[in-house]
């Protein structure tokens, strides 16, 4: 009995069809199982890649930083002061060997708020964000028109600015903004570029509507003087970012005279340890679904194993008659494994397909909507498909194994006995 021969198959197929509800209703627990281990393991990875998009827009190796109040006295000063940051500490913190960009920002009405910005006849709210031209190197925005902020504009004080696609989509309605001007409180800034972004959802609507003009015209235009609401600095590549984020907090605890122990007085988020924290996150859910689904295979194969015992069982004449025959153990072994097998794999490639299937159904749907949900495409990937089929073909000898060596046990005189 060789594994490839024509009537091996044939004779498998039979006894398959011999009981087609009890086939059917055994297959379709295997295809139950990979389908579920799929479908969880696809959007699983649809959500992670939701959350990567939202976060596409940062550098991986960034510090955000911004002055909050002292809990601690320190060198004569008392608590609960409040640190304020400065132009000094642009030159200050530049000058640190970890750091490679520096961007400081003010922003009307503090951080997250928006100002009413006009053109024309039209009116919006947008935050207003005075940058340095460094910027483009922590938010990393994609120019769509014109140019982003230069060094001249900070050292002449220009009253340019860059505008994102929401602000042109709503001032300018299909207008060539660049030459434009918006007006923002009374002040009037000329369009030199337009920026989309690559981060989704509510963190891509706030970038894409902001309008960045010169540092130093922000301070002039709105009277803020020499204050700074807070920095976005990136570090040199071979920097770890926790390193990163120390030498900036104890630089601003030197030159602001503050306890450096004090974790209240100045407020820190560091994008590459969240970006850890994060791929941690999923590692360990991908790892739970991936025993929760394999868990919900293996029942269905449990399923497989019992309807091949029962087969087994009732074949026990037939199995006896074949033994008596001459057919050795391991022909018969091969037979109930090839059984076992092919009713796995059938049932378990069907679920495969018909899971890949709904998964880029879903990932066209989810396409649809953009930016509208937090999901990306929910693939699996090839990777998890071969995984997935190999867990079927181990699952599949397994659940033939028992039944097998029971088979091969049988007693050519004993089994001629049965009734």
């Amino acid at each position: 009995m060789s594994f490839f021969d024509l009537d091996t198959w044939q004779e498998t197929l039979a006894v398959l069809r011999k009981h087609p509800l009890r086939t059917t209703l055994t297959a379709l627990g295997v295809f139950l199982g990979i389908f579920i281990l799929l479908a969880m393991v696809g959007f699983g990875r649809a959500f992670e890649h939701g959350v990567s998009k939202e976060l596409a827009g940062f550098a991986a190796n960034s510090v955000f930083t911004w002055g909050q109040k002292t809990s601690l006295g320190y060198d004569g000063l008392p608590p609960n002061r409040r640190i304020e940051f400065n132009n000094g500490d642009i030159a200050a913190l530049a000058a640190l060997p970890g750091v490679e960009h520096v961007a400081p920002r003010n922003q009307r009405g503090g951080f997250g708020d928006r100002s009413n910005v006009r053109h024309g006849t039209k009116t919006g709210s947008f935050q207003v964000a005075g940058d340095y031209p460094q910027v483009q190197f922590v938010m990393m925005p994609l120019m769509r028109a014109g140019r982003h902020l230069n060094d001249a504009d900070i050292a002449e004080r220009r009253k340019i600015c860059v505008v994102g696609e929401g602000v042109v989509d709503l001032l300018f309605e299909g207008e060539n903004p660049i030459g434009k001007h918006v007006e923002v409180s009374g002040v009037y800034f000329e369009v030199v570029g337009v920026f989309g972004t690559r981060s989704s959802g509510n963190q891509g609507d706030r970038i894409v509507n902001t309008i960045h003009i010169p540092f130093t015209t922000f301070q002039q235009a709105f009277n803020v003087g020499d204050s700074v609401g807070w920095f976005a600095i990136t570090g040199r590549p071979e920097v770890p970012a926790e390193e990163l984020e120390l030498q900036i907090l104890r630089e601003l605890a030197k030159r602001h005279r503050y306890d450096p122990n004090d974790k209240m007085a100045v407020g820190s988020w560091n994008t590459g340890k969240e970006f850890r924290k994060i791929h941690t996150l999923f590692w360990v859910i991908n790892l739970v679904l991936w025993i929760a689904g394999i868990f919900t295979l293996a029942a269905g194969v449990v399923g497989v194993s019992n309807i091949m015992l029962i087969s087994v069982r009732e074949r026990t004449k037939e199995l006896g008659v074949r033994k008596a025959l001459g057919a050795q153990p391991r022909e018969i072994v091969r037979m109930i494994v090839t059984e076992a097998m092919t009713l796995t794999l059938a049932a378990g490639y069907l679920g495969v397909v018909v899971a890949i299937g709904m998964l880029e159904l879903a990932g066209v749907v989810i396409s649809k909507f953009g930016d509208k949900i937090p999901l990306g495409p929910p693939d699996v990937g090839l990777g998890v498909a071969f995984g997935a089929m190999g867990a079927l073909v181990t699952f599949g000898m397994l659940a033939g194994a028992l039944p097998a060596y029971y088979a091969a046990a049988i007693e050519p005189v004993e089994a001629l006995r049965t009734e």
